[in-house]
């Protein structure tokens, strides 16, 4: 049977990252970009002033005491017209350019000003040059690299890009992601359940997973465990750049969807992964006519199983989609809280919490009844992996940690 590491690796040999376009700093937010950047201009692009005061040389100080004739006063966004000749001085504010001559700004608070006079007196601690400023061009000299490909678009990122002359950048698009429960035994969560149903949680989970991995969701509803129907259901969803199957995906006699989906045309990259929950996983591709691939995923029907391979799998897939340079899960190692024994001879995924204790992480598996028992993970934030089955863990032991 694959492994994960196996499966991992078939994901991202199969998923091609989309096309680039071109988007608005205002629609860019968590994208990733598609091609570098860099600066059109010095950043800061003149000798800036960090604080209100007055703009001073330094060279007219004295064990920090002097007066100074004011020649003007400086605004953000105005342009000195005065250049600074020895026993000057000019009033200036917070993100002003500095005057010729000037190389330092004494803050306000220090300076008593003559109105009369013309003059400020000036009492402070020694000033040296570059003394409450920031020298042109020194964080960012025109023409320097601003932000690589590959590089996750968050806020700082968009107004570093904003700042550098890059209104509109180059990233990768977010995909359509399709949801399709399947089942006989299912019904709207709004519905009351009859003997023998239950109600389609899977679908609204996919949802808002979905858009918390920042891909757009497409609700097809619920296919029976009928194939005309089925076929039906899965030829819509693959219109959209995934398509996630809820269920049908294991031994049963009614689990059609593996069939239905090889005579869609869809081409099988694996089934089965050796781990616990999701075994049953499935992944494949539909090469359309128009070049652009579907991505296709069967999920277990159970729901803790859904989600974790979701966690694991198909968000692999979208962020290897998007461009993510690091698309597959990234685990953190945290100290196991206490003994726990992990069942089976699979590798186990188990839903648990994550805290820190002063700096250290640690991880409490949760207890749960089985793939099926979906409330066992409203506690969860993460999935704590035992990488042997059938073996006891003790307490204190480092292990890998998953955040959902």
């Amino acid at each position: 049977m694959l492994s994960a590491q196996d499966a991992f690796q078939l994901i991202l040999e199969t998923v091609k990252p989309a096309p680039s376009e071109q988007r608005s700093l205002f629609d860019a937010w968590h994208c990733v970009l598609a091609e570098g950047t860099v600066s059109d201009l010095n950043i800061p692009p003149f000798d800036k002033a960090l604080m209100d005061g007055f703009a001073v040389n330094s060279a007219d100080f004295q064990n920090g005491k002097t007066t100074l004739q004011i020649q003007e006063t400086i605004f953000a966004g105005s342009v000195p017209t005065i250049s600074l000749q020895a026993g000057q001085t000019s009033q200036i504010m917070t993100g002003a350019p500095l005057p010729e001559g000037a190389d330092a700004v004494v803050q306000i608070e220090h300076c008593q000003i003559d109105e009369a006079a013309r003059s400020v007196k000036i009492d402070t601690g020694p000033v040296s040059p570059g003394k409450n400023m920031l020298p042109q061009s020194s964080v960012l000299k025109e023409g320097s690299p601003v932000l690589a490909a590959g590089t996750v678009l968050r806020p700082q990122e968009i107004g570093a890009l904003a700042e550098t002359g890059s209104p509109s950048v180059r990233v990768r698009r977010a995909p359509t992601v399709a949801i399709l429960a399947t089942g006989d035994e299912l019904v709207a969560p709004e519905e009351s359940p009859q003997p023998g149903q239950i109600r389609n949680s899977n679908e609204v989970m996919l949802h808002a997973q979905i858009l918390q991995a920042d891909a757009i969701p497409q609700p097809l509803g619920i296919a029976r465990d009928e194939r005309n129907q089925l076929r039906s259901k899965i030829q819509e969803g693959l219109k959209s750049d995934f398509l996630l199957l809820s269920g049908g995906v294991s031994a049963g006699e009614r689990d059609l969807v593996p069939s239905e989906l090889e005579q869609a045309g869809v081409k099988q990259v694996f089934h089965k992964v050796n781990l616990k929950p999701g075994k049953p996983l499935w992944f494949g591709v539909l090469e359309r006519a128009d070049g652009d691939p579907c991505y296709i995923f069967g999920l277990p029907g159970n729901p803790v199983s859904s989600m974790v391979c979701f966690e694991l799998f198909v968000k692999t897939a979208i962020r290897q989609f998007m461009g993510f340079p690091a698309p597959r899960p990234r685990a953190l190692q945290a100290r196991l809280s206490d003994d726990f024994h992990s069942s089976g001879n699979r590798p186990t995924y188990q839903p648990a919490q994550l805290e820190w204790e002063a700096g250290e992480a640690v991880v409490s598996p949760l207890k749960t009844m089985g793939s099926a028992d979906l409330h066992s993970t409203v506690q969860a934030n993460s999935v704590a992996l035992f990488s042997t089955g059938n073996q006891h863990y003790q307490a204190g032991l480092n292990i890998d940690v998953f955040l959902w």
